[in-house]
């Protein structure tokens, strides 16, 4: 595994907000050309993509990088895909899982979209699953999906992301190996009550032999106060500590963290979400040294990786985070399996078309759906620490493939 020979000026031209000045440079880095719409590719009337993405409210951020992920892919292909001509139909997900379901009851049945694709709350995945399989039109989320969701055997619901339940899995057996010692285990309830992602890290855990500091602790969703919690830590003999935090809880974590002096020998693990994309930007260096697992860093050394970044760069002035990439990898998708259904192209056609794909060749490294409609893919471990004169999560191991 090697990573990019330029990562280190990327950083520093995405620090310094020198998007005009970096990307000729960027281009230059590489003798990758840019994907181009494929002109053998059939062509035939236009269609309707719909994009469910927050456009308000506390998920928005996250929503702008799914925004940038799949606007990318079209720039980058005369705004087509398949060959069709796109009308992206964009609705704002807002908060809520009623909100969330709305705009795919909007999507469906107002604007008779081929396909769907987006979705950040994982409550709204759960809420809109109905509408979606009833109508029989594919969705392409692009962020983490709920564990539920999987024991629901949706057929018309596909995710370019991952199970939220994975980066614990992944990051188990390394955190046992080189936690030293007990690890105490907290996070939220998810947004609908459940723990299925701390329940999962625990089982994985034990399975790989390590010890879990007293019980887990689990936190209400959306709290702000950690002082209790790691007070609890400290005196549970832990060595270590898993947490599963994201978005605006996760900077509060992480500041509290800091501000409650552990030891400096204990290791802080944490899916990606701890310090990825903007959060990392609102954290600063107080995020230094946690550990993360996630499939995708941007320092990823392949062909599609390069071309990615420096396409980004040059449209968005920043590095992109695994919710653009994801969201990127889904216009993939929708290209390829336009293409091939698009001789009888219907909502069923293009989801059976998504069924027959292979590999798709991503940043993250090549991966395929599996039975259960998820990404086959690898899993990275990364080190927030100082890359040149810019934080960034480094690539350090990969880590397993789920």
């Amino acid at each position: 595994m090697s990573h990019l020979n330029r990562r280190q000026a990327l950083r520093l031209f995405a620090a310094a907000g020198m998007a005009g000045t970096a990307a000729p440079i960027l281009a230059a880095c590489t003798s990758d050309s840019s994907p181009k719409a494929n002109p053998a590719a059939p062509s035939g009337p236009p269609i309707k993509i719909g994009m469910i993405v927050p456009q308000t409210g506390m998920f928005k951020d996250l929503g702008n990088e799914l925004d940038n992920g799949f606007s990318l892919y079209l720039q980058l292909h005369d705004q087509k895909l398949g060959g069709r001509q796109v009308n992206l139909i964009k609705v704002d997900e807002g908060e809520t899982a009623e909100s969330g379901k709305a705009a795919a009851e909007k999507l469906v049945k107002e604007q008779k979209v081929l396909a769907v694709t987006g979705v950040v709350n994982p409550l709204s995945l759960l809420a809109m699953k109905d509408t979606i399989e009833a109508a029989q039109i594919p969705l392409i989320g692009s962020n983490a999906s709920p564990a539920q969701l999987q024991l629901m055997g949706p057929k018309y619901i596909w995710r370019t992301s991952f199970v939220s339940t994975e980066p614990g899995s992944a990051l188990a057996r390394y955190a046992v190996a080189n936690g030293g010692g007990p690890i105490a285990i907290v996070g939220q309830t998810g947004p609908g009550g459940d723990d299925d992602e701390v329940r999962t890290f625990a089982e994985n855990l034990r399975s790989a032999g390590g010890t879990v500091a007293g019980t887990p602790r689990i936190t209400p969703f959306g709290s702000k106060d950690f002082g209790n919690l790691f007070q609890q830590v400290k005196q549970s003999g832990a060595a270590a500590m898993y947490a599963i935090y994201s978005g605006a809880t996760a900077v509060e974590f992480v500041k509290q963290y800091r501000a409650a002096h552990f030891p400096p020998t204990f290791k802080l693990f944490a899916p990606g979400s701890l310090t990825e994309g903007f959060v990392l930007k609102q954290l600063g260096d107080t995020a230094k040294d946690i550990y993360t697992a996630l499939n995708y860093s941007p320092d990823l050394d392949n062909a599609a990786n390069r071309r990615f970044i420096a396409d980004y760069q040059k449209a968005f002035g920043t590095v992109p985070s695994t919710y653009a990439m994801a969201s990127y990898d889904a216009a993939v998708v929708l290209d390829k399996a336009i293409t091939d259904a698009t001789k009888s192209l219907d909502s069923f056609s293009l989801n059976a078309a998504i069924g027959r794909l292979g590999q798709i060749d991503s940043p993250r490294g090549g991966w395929q759906f599996s039975q259960t409609r998820s990404p086959l893919q690898r899993w990275y471990l990364r080190q927030v620490r100082f890359d040149g004169a810019v934080l960034s999560n480094v690539l350090t191991a990969e880590l397993t493939t789920l």
